[in-house]
């Protein structure tokens, strides 16, 4: 993995503009060979159901590490601290009323995972140069902009996960700054 990419990423912030701020936690684990996708259990009042990675809003008095870093504990009972934050990727503005930071984590070690059922149905461990698929593109009639889906897990990862894994997987595998923002959302995401 390019750390030193992730570590000095040109990332783009986008404002608030009404919606909330969301973190969202890209961890590399295993000798920086690991990401964990999750699905989320279909219990969830938010997207049940659907791949994700540990994420969730920013609380009061908390910046994006401090909530991916949360979300992380509170989803797959792993504790990484902030000096364990190699960077930070581009907000993502979604349909749902969200901006997610993403925060890349990479553990100094191996994790024991200790998944919420509450709130994580599986835990997929995604070897990261499997993320080097071949993204798929659509168009919907509902927007001009094209749909991101990533086949991971024997499945297609929609955006906004696809969209921040096919950003990360550029900056860390390629050394390649490529912008994300632009990539829809399927319609059943955007609720």
């Amino acid at each position: 993995m390019r750390t030193d990419v992730i570590e000095a990423f040109p990332r783009v912030a986008v404002p608030l503009d009404g919606r909330r701020a969301a973190a969202i936690a890209i961890v590399v684990s295993g000798d920086d060979s690991v990401v964990w996708l999750t699905r989320r259990a279909s219990g969830m009042r938010a997207h049940p159901g659907q791949f994700a990675l540990p994420s969730g809003r920013v609380d009061p008095g908390e910046d994006a590490i401090g909530a991916a870093l949360r979300e992380l504990e509170e989803e797959l009972g792993v504790v990484a601290e902030r000096a364990d934050c190699v960077g930070l990727l581009d907000d993502y503005p979604t349909r749902s009323g969200y901006v997610i930071t993403p925060v890349v984590v990479r553990l100094p070690g191996p994790a024991r995972l200790r998944p919420n059922p509450e709130e994580v149905a599986h835990v997929h461990e995604i070897g990261v140069r499997e993320l080097a698929v071949e993204p798929r593109f659509l168009t919907i009639p509902e927007s001009d902009r094209p749909v991101i889906q990533l086949p991971l897990v024997g499945h297609l990862v929609h955006a906004p996960t696809a969209a921040v894994l096919y950003q990360f997987r550029e900056a860390a595998l390629y050394g390649r700054t490529t912008r994300v923002a632009h990539f829809e959302q399927p319609v059943f995401a955007w609720r």
